[in-house]
This record gives C-alpha cells, structure tokens and sequence, in this order.
C-alpha cells in the first residue's frame, strides 16, 4: 500500500498538532456555549434511550454531576421506551418521540443535546441540533457513512456550534500509560503498530443480536466498535488516517449455520443452538426492551444466525498516518477468549501491551505492559483499571465534558475531526473491501 501522505496538507496537519498540543494545558477543558460558566447549570437533553443513553449518559449523569447538569428532556423513536428510561433514569424530565425533536429543542432550549440513538441516525440529530443552536455530545461513532461525516463537518462550520464524542477508550488507565510511554519518546518515532482486537462468544455475539450486525444501521464494527481503536491510535500518536486498505467476511455470524429463527424466546432450536440467550433473565431488558417491543419490532435477543446480518466478523485493515507510521489492524468476534494485543514498534524499541478480560490464565493484573529496548533489556509491570464503567473511563469523560476548567494536557477530549476520522477508517475500509482497491480518506471526504 502506498503512502499517500503527500496528497495532504502537511503544513495544516503540523500547524494544527502544534496548537493543539500547547493549547490543551492552559484553557479549560471545554465550554458548553456562552452559558458553561455561569452560575446555573448546563441544560441537557438526551435523544436515544437505549441501555447505554439511560446509564452513561442519564442515571449516571445527573445523580453524580447534579451540580453541574440539568435534563430537561428525553427523546426516542419508541414511545413506551421512553417513558421506562425516564423511571429508569430516576429523572423529571419531560418525554418525547423522536419525531418531536424539533419541539423538544425549541421548548427546552437545552444548552447541550446528547445523542446516543442508533448510529446511523447520529448525523441527523447532530445537525440539525446545531442548526437549531446547540451543541452536541455524541457517542461513537459519529457517523457511519461519508456523506453524514461532510454534512456534520459542514454545519459545525456554518453554525459555529460544537460537537464532542465520547472517546471513553481515551480516558482508561492503560491508554494513559500508553500515552505517557509514547509521549517519552523513550520508543523514538513509531514506525508500525500492530492492534489485535478479541472478542469472544460472549461479548461479540452480543453485537450479532443487536442492530450492530446489520451494516445499514452500524456502518459494520469496523465502524461502531472499531472507531474506538483506529481514535486510540491517532491520539496516541498525534497523527492523522490518510490510506487505509482492508479485507474482511461475514464468517461466523448471519447465514454462517443450518438453522435461524427471529429472536431466541420464539425459536425452535433453543436446546441446539450455542447461541441461545435467556432474555427473560435479565429483568433490565425485559423492560426496557422486551415489553416495548411492540411498537417498533426490534427484538434485543435477536437471532445471531439472521442471514440479514452483513458486518463483518472476521477484519484485517492496513492504515497509513501522516507522520509515516502504519498500522495493522485485526478484528475477529468469535474467540474463545477476550482480550487486545497492541503493540508498537520504533527505532529505539518495542512496546507490546496485552489486556486480558475474563480469561481463565490471568494472574496478575487485566493489563501487561513489556518494554523492550534491546536484545538483553526488557522490562514488563502490570496495571489495573480503576472502578466504575470502562475502567473509570466513563467518569473521567462526563468530568471533562461537564465540570468546569478541566485540565487536558494531553488532549484526549475529542471533537468532530477526531469522529469524522475514526469513522472514516472504518468507512474505507469497508469501502476497500467491496472494491478491492486502496482508499484514501482525502478522496472521500473535505475538512
């Protein structure tokens, strides 16, 4: 694969690395509007009412950030849903349905609208939230389709209102030490990285029973999940995708078995099949989900053998970086175990960190950091997460986006540049893989 780094601007890219790095220690981490730093609180929001909007971004939200946050509302396409994660959620805010966004804003005036919805429905509400004054905070992945990333880039520039994604991955103990590592310079410059993501039959055939497993509404893992790591890259490195060049299968999941049905209460194969899943266990779902499943059809415990299902499983993506570092990607989602191999390789050494989840050969600590500078030098110590979600990570993000005059020395809050690139990865590769072809992201998209 080529590198065609030189098709971009490199005055803008280092111009734009330099002040980002000297302005992140000296202004506050984030201002919400003209209002962020008055005496009221922020007034927020919440479009999409799912599992992870009503945790990280309601219950969560305003118990511990009471002081600095105010929900005036709630949005989703499903009205019954709403309505249990408003109980859920613990919060007086008045409820709406998504075809009431429009009213929802004008009416509450929010000072921030928080979008976490299906992802192939982010860009609309992040538009048009801006369109009508706000500023956003999005989950990732900011979009799923290049032209939702030109239209979201588009309006932050016409409306001068801002939009942030909640990079959690940033924000977890072994990044922050990757970070610190990587910024030493005791590696020198990074030339290749290697990133292994291992997902097992518990967590990833979680994403083949969800919506996630259909391209339309995902935009694939390599675009949900993997904007994640392809961001945890680039910050890492303060360097930005231009190529990327990808291979990848549906292999395991979708039309990969003898037999399907449409969810796993109604199927007929619940004694034959490894995949079966007792919803009526989890009583959380079966509120949230299950006993609103008549309005709109989706089924949470859907089928992981739906021959609908198109993201792929099985994932090998190559990106090259403005700087000259390049990155081999692999995504598998069937394994018997879970975990990460990420390493990287520069002129003066190698770093490989493993993070090990729920693997029965773990001993020490989830995470393992070597050091290796020569052939007779190495050094290895271990880390752990902190409590609460993702490691401590959830908090840390809500922290910087909602207390004031956060400091942010190594800029790990992300803005839209940041989102459009993660899902770019995961949009050429996709891309890459139906042409057969490299694809570089100045081709498809304009900043």
């Amino acid at each position: 694969m080529k590198n065609s780094a030189q098709k971009l601007n490199r005055r803008h890219f280092i111009t734009r690395s330099a002040k980002a790095v000297s302005m992140a220690s000296v202004m506050p981490a984030i201002s919400f509007g003209k209002n962020f730093n008055r005496e009221r609180r922020v007034k927020t929001v919440l479009v999409g009412t799912g599992s992870r909007g009503i945790s990280c971004w309601g219950k969560e939200l305003i118990g511990p950030y009471a002081d600095f946050v105010d929900m005036v509302g709630l949005c989703d396409s499903n009205k019954k849903r709403v309505d249990v994660a408003k109980a859920m959620i613990g919060s007086e805010s008045k409820t709406y349905h998504s075809s009431e966004f429009e009213k929802m804003v004008r009416a509450q005036k929010p000072d921030v609208v928080i979008v976490t919805t299906t992802d192939c429905f982010h860009a609309d509400y992040i538009v048009r939230a801006m369109e009508l004054g706000c500023d956003v905070v999005s989950e990732k992945p900011l979009a799923t389709e290049t032209g939702q990333c030109q239209r979201i880039i588009d309006a932050e520039k016409r409306t001068g209102k801002k939009v942030y994604v909640g990079f959690n991955v940033r924000y977890m103990n072994e990044s922050i030490e990757m970070k610190r590592i990587l910024s030493s310079d005791e590696l020198g410059k990074i030339i290749a990285i290697e990133y292994h993501e291992y997902l097992d039959t518990l967590h990833g055939a979680s994403y083949f029973r969800r919506w996630h497993g259909k391209t339309k509404y995902s935009g694939s893992l390599l675009v949900h999940k993997s904007s994640h790591h392809f961001d945890l890259i680039s910050w890492l490195l303060d360097a930005e995708p231009v190529e990327v060049q990808a291979i990848g299968k549906t292999a395991f999941y979708g039309s990969n078995n003898v037999f399907r049905g449409s969810n796993c209460r109604t199927c007929s194969f619940t004694e034959s099949c490894d995949f079966y899943w007792d919803m009526t266990k989890d009583r959380r779902s079966m509120k949230l989900y299950a006993d609103c499943e008549d309005v709109d059809g989706y089924y949470r415990d859907g089928c992981v053998w739906d021959d609908k299902i198109d993201s792929q499983d099985t994932c090998s993506v190559q990106v090259n970086y403005d700087n000259g570092s390049q990155l081999t990607y692999t995504l598998n989602a069937y394994l018997p175990y879970e975990g990460q191999y990420i390493c990287f390789s520069g002129e003066k050494g190698r770093l490989d960190v493993r993070l090990y989840s729920r693997q029965p050969w773990e001993t020490k600590a989830p995470v393992e950091f070597r050091l290796t500078k020569d052939r007779n030098t190495t050094k290895i110590w271990h880390i752990h997460p902190d409590k609460g979600g993702h490691g401590g990570a959830d908090e840390r993000v809500k922290d910087m986006f909602f207390k004031p005059n956060q400091p942010d020395p190594t800029g790990q809050k992300a803005g839209s540049r940041a989102g459009v690139l993660s899902s770019m990865v995961g949009i050429a590769a996709r891309k890459s893989m139906e042409t057969g072809k490299s694809i570089e992201i100045a081709d498809l998209i304009k900043f």
